[in-house]
């Protein structure tokens, strides 16, 4: 198709959609409250519709006081009697797929609800959205004039009971139209391969001789990816390989860590990034600007948010809170209720409001990696921000870390401990570890407190991790790829003691 009609196409569409988005733009808070009530009014025969009364909820109010907000284990009975193949337990319409997830990488498996609602009118709206305010911020793309490289997580679908489970990218990839296929390499096949190592190079092989416009995927592994195509080719940057290539759309973990690390590789000033935030159970913000780390929180695909403040998260005083009435730079853990049936539902991700007209966010972590052990609160958004301070002082760069705390021991008092894997390490750790932990006094007030002539809290001890330490780790435990990812902070020192048990092996 001549690409003059293609861009004519994409520029129809966006004109259509982008009259919708204006509209939850001026009305958010009223497209909210009645995107809600929509869902209780489609789901009010269910046996959750039921057992709730959704029939008789008029409002928010009487939703937040009569239906209870859960975390995936709350679910968990309910999710299995739907995947053996009951219907109507908490949405009407039959669920037939189900995206496995692990949230982390050692937690039991999850199987999270994928409607054929939320798969069109979530995933798969959020793609072509995506795509239009690139279109609309970017008037000269040519994206349309090759292919985007994606690289998801998937390996095979696994049907069970008349339902199949899978790798979300798995189940978007399976249910996407024919003609999908011939805008995207690599190939379904090559995708779908289930040995991560063995199908980094058959991509490699696919994708090196395409005209690559674009990249989709995790930074992680998309890092991976195109340092193993520069291997192959001998090339010192991307750019020598696909010349055409204009923008990455990255998600699923942090960028900060490796930005530096992409800007070498892919050198062209002009060369864009866009951040999503999406998950298995839907995609909830995109970036809608250039040059820009704020993503825009969608509200009309079929997801109603929630938020509860991180300082009563998880305690007595725990309340949530409708989108009206946030407010700007405090940390929430979100809750959703979506399309395919969740209700009040506890991702396990937090946030932070950067603006309120419109919307927008920034992922701040996860409800459960932070280290908070001496009264710190010690989020994933401190350490990463310190990091990228600090290296850039000592012209260090950083492969993979991990934290987690030494526990007080009769008069020891506590500290906290990080395995730190370099690509480039700094010529004195000591220094590093000085400007690391200053750096996090500025950036934390509670962990300043107890830093405070070490009143709780010693300076932070730091292993240099060796070369592979974080993938190997991956490896052994089957989680290459994908949205597998290492667990920056915890409260625990489960992953801190295995790492360092394979970083040292006892001979």
């Amino acid at each position: 198709m001549p690409i003059p009609l293609v861009n004519s196409i994409a520029s129809w569409f966006l004109k259509k959609r982008f009259h919708q988005i204006e509209l939850f733009l001026k009305y958010p808070n009223e497209v909210q409250d009645e995107l809600l009530l929509t869902l209780i009014d489609i789901a009010k025969d269910t046996e959750i519709g039921k057992e709730y009364d959704f029939a008789s909820i008029k409002n928010y109010r009487t939703f937040s006081e009569r239906v209870p907000i859960k975390n995936y284990e709350g679910w968990q009975d309910v999710i299995e009697r739907s995947r053996k193949g009951e219907t109507n337990i908490f949405w009407p319409s039959p669920i037939k797929w189900f995206a496995k997830s692990s949230g982390t990488t050692r937690a039991k498996s999850k199987f999270i609800p994928v409607s054929a609602e939320s798969l069109e009118d979530c995933h798969y709206a959020a793609g072509k959205d995506l795509l239009c305010m690139y279109l609309n911020n970017n008037e000269n793309s040519q994206l349309f004039t090759g292919k985007s490289l994606r690289l998801g997580g998937s390996k095979e679908l696994y049907k069970e009971n008349g339902t199949v489970f899978g790798d979300l990218s798995a189940i978007l990839i399976d249910n996407m139209p024919f003609w999908a296929e011939f805008s995207s390499t690599p190939s379904n096949k090559v995708s779908l391969m289930s040995d991560w190592e063995y199908k980094m190079q058959a991509i490699v092989d696919e994708t090196i001789n395409e005209n690559v416009t674009s990249l989709a995927g995790v930074p992680s592994w998309m890092l991976v990816l195109l340092n193993n195509v520069l291997e192959t080719t001998k090339e010192k940057s991307i750019h020598d390989i696909w010349p055409n290539l204009e923008v990455y759309f990255h998600g699923g973990v942090s960028f900060t860590p490796y930005k530096n690390q992409y800007k070498k590789i892919l050198p062209k000033t002009e060369f864009k990034y866009y951040e999503i935030y999406n998950a298995s159970e839907g995609f909830f913000a995109i970036q809608d600007q250039n040059n820009s780390d704020e993503l825009l929180l969608m509200l009309d695909y079929g997801i109603f948010y929630e938020f509860i403040p991180m300082d009563i998260y998880d305690s007595t005083e725990e309340k949530a809170i409708p989108l009206s009435e946030v407010k700007l730079h405090t940390n929430y853990a979100v809750i959703i209720t979506t399309n395919a049936g969740l209700w009040r539902y506890k991702i396990g991700d937090t946030i932070r409001f950067t603006s309120l007209s419109p919307y927008r966010i920034k992922v701040s972590g996860r409800t459960r990696h932070h280290i908070n052990v001496f009264g710190e609160e010690l989020i994933i958004e401190n350490a990463e921000n310190a990091l990228k301070k600090v290296c850039k002082r000592t012209k260090a760069e950083i492969v993979d870390f991990t934290a987690a705390p030494i526990f007080m021991e009769g008069k020891e008092k506590g500290a906290h401990e990080w395995l730190i894997e370099f690509k480039t390490p700094p010529k004195d750790i000591n220094y590093f570890n000085e400007l690391f932990d200053n750096a996090l006094k500025a950036l934390n007030s509670d962990y300043e407190a107890k830093r405070y002539n070490n009143i709780t809290l010693n300076k932070p001890k730091i292993n240099i991790a060796r070369e592979h330490l974080f993938y190997d780790w991956l490896k052994q435990n089957n989680k290459l790829g994908g949205q597998h990812k290492i667990p920056r902070l915890s409260n625990t020192r489960t992953y801190m003691d295995e790492l360092l048990g394979l970083n040292n092996p006892v001979l």
